[in-house]
């Protein structure tokens, strides 16, 4: 148990001189983003995911089984935007490659930016949302989630990729003492999905009880924060901005 304890405490308050620094939490922060920005798209935009395109590609599959309540279009829109803004965080992740403090922040900032055109997006639309709303939330959404994949990916920081747990909770279970397995960093993995969770639950009750922008614009000031943390942090170059996972 109190390994369990030290391994939450080292993710939400790490060694600022560890392996990946204040990345961590960081990326932690990110995480609740992509549950208050998937609660967001599928509640208000018409069940299509933003962030997480293995339940979209479920979801289209569906749409193009003809279920109803499941769009082709928002659906593949969605795909083509985090496939656009993967690019942009691949060109990011290449001109910062030996500095995971620059890559992070500059990313964070472009992130930043879409999200903050889809704030005013759904502070205009109104509930519900019109087509041609709709379809530029999803553009802008799933370009900021694309940018924040591809970045995270290559900040890598074991069991926080900031949107699929599949593996993380696989994780959980595999290496747990239960199944013969060394039962380390099940605490940092916990609350990884934690984390996801109260985004997603944060979200949905906003969309449900507050204006529909609210869950973006709490996504848009998380967003900064951590790209100013990383900027600040990583300006004198410590050991955790060249560090590989």
């Amino acid at each position: 148990m109190s390994a369990f304890i030290a391994d939450i405490r080292h993710t939400i308050v790490p060694d600022l001189r560890g392996r990946h620094g204040p990345l961590p939490p960081i990326l932690l922060s990110m995480t609740l983003v992509t549950g208050l920005v998937d609660a967001f798209s599928y509640l208000v935009l018409g069940h299509v995911f933003v962030a997480n395109m293995t339940g979209n590609i479920v979801l289209l599959g569906f749409a193009l089984a003809g279920a109803p309540g499941f769009s082709i279009a928002a659906s593949t829109t969605a795909l083509a935007s985090f496939f656009a803004g993967a690019m942009i965080g691949g060109r990011l992740s290449t001109r910062y490659s030996g500095h995971r403090g620059r890559l992070h922040s500059s990313a964070a900032a472009i992130q930043a930016l879409f999200l903050a055109a889809s704030v005013a997006l759904a502070a205009l639309s109104g509930s519900p949302v019109v087509a041609s709303y709709r379809y530029a939330l999803i553009v802008g959404l799933g370009a900021a989630m694309g940018i924040q994949n591809a970045a995270a990916r290559k900040i890598a920081v074991p069991d926080l990729t900031t949107t699929v747990l599949t593996l993380t909770i696989t994780g959980i279970a595999a290496d747990s003492a239960l199944a013969g397995g060394p039962g380390s960093k099940a605490g940092g993995r916990l609350i990884a999905v934690a984390t996801m969770l109260a985004g997603a639950l944060t979200g949905a009750l906003l969309v449900r009880h507050a204006p529909i922008c609210y869950p973006l614009a709490i996504a848009f000031t998380v967003i900064v924060l951590g790209a100013m943390a990383s900027h600040i942090l990583g300006r004198r170059d410590p050991a955790w901005v060249r560090a590989s996972a």
